[in-house]
């Protein structure tokens, strides 16, 4: 006798259905259709100008667009402010923050949400910020001000506010920006730290190598959905060199994907 087992419906973190997207009169999104499996890292790559920064914007409820965007199975605009800040937290591409502003008082920002209005820090609060700040490596200079720090210093900072929220799930576009290796790697277990933790994790990044070690792959080209599929699936391979007009290939090397330059031969 053969037991049939049902398998429970997977739990979407953030989805998106039929959105589209402008800035000014230039169309940037055409009617993209994703949804993001929750506790994975979901990578979104693609040539520049593909539109992957908007659509981003778009599912942390920064970009106006048309069509819809889900939250934990909740339409986006239905969430009361607090409850969604305290759930998506978000990492934009080349943020400002106070350069007066300590590092330790950064990170504090991210605590905002969980807040009563004009209320202290709570011990709570305390300890998230410690806890966010030794995971960037960053604990050591919390009370130095933040102009004082260099980019991938700074770049750091601003990754323990998003951390501090304590998010379900975070946003990040171009986390990697001014890291060094070391930092980018840090990053790269970071992530899996917080996948592994029930978290989802969405990122923007130009870094196609590092693109593959995440779970899954959305390919953004032109303003539309490419292709979503797991990160190493040769078909997530042969999309991302695709929509990179075959400039790239895809090896496996070491047990890492990594997408290397193809170097065609020139003519004497």
């Amino acid at each position: 006798m053969v037991s049939l087992v049902n398998s429970a419906p997977e739990k979407i973190a953030i989805s998106a259905d039929g959105i589209s997207a402008s800035i000014g009169k230039s169309s940037i999104l055409h009617g993209i259709t994703l949804h993001l499996a929750a506790g994975r890292w979901i990578s979104i790559v693609g040539p520049n100008g593909a539109g992957k920064s908007t659509l981003l914007r778009a599912l942390a409820g920064l970009m106006p667009c048309s069509g819809s965007v889900q939250l934990l199975g909740r339409p986006l605009a239905q969430w009361p402010r607090g409850d969604r800040a305290r759930a998506l937290s978000w990492l934009g591409q080349n943020e400002g923050a106070a350069d007066d502003l300590t590092v330790y008082d950064v990170a504090m920002l991210g605590r905002l949400p969980h807040q009563p209005w004009l209320s202290p820090p709570s011990g709570a609060d305390h300890a998230a910020v410690e806890q966010a700040l030794r995971a960037t490596q960053a604990w050591d200079w919390r009370h130095r001000p933040l102009g004082q720090l260099s980019g991938g210093e700074r770049q750091r900072v601003l990754l323990a506010r998003l951390l501090a929220v304590q998010a379900q799930v975070l946003l990040m576009d171009e986390p990697l920006a001014n890291l060094d290796p070391p930092h980018q790697a840090d990053w790269l277990l970071l992530v899996r730290d917080l996948v592994a933790r029930g978290c989802t994790v969405v990122s923007v990044l130009h870094e196609l190598s590092m693109a593959l070690q995440a779970d899954d792959v959305a390919v953004v080209a032109q303003g539309r959905m490419r292709h979503h599929g797991a990160a190493q699936h040769a078909a997530t391979h042969r999309a991302l060199e695709q929509v990179f007009d075959e400039r790239i290939t895809i090896h496996s090397v070491a047990g890492q994907w990594l997408a290397l330059p193809r170097l065609h031969a020139t003519a004497c």
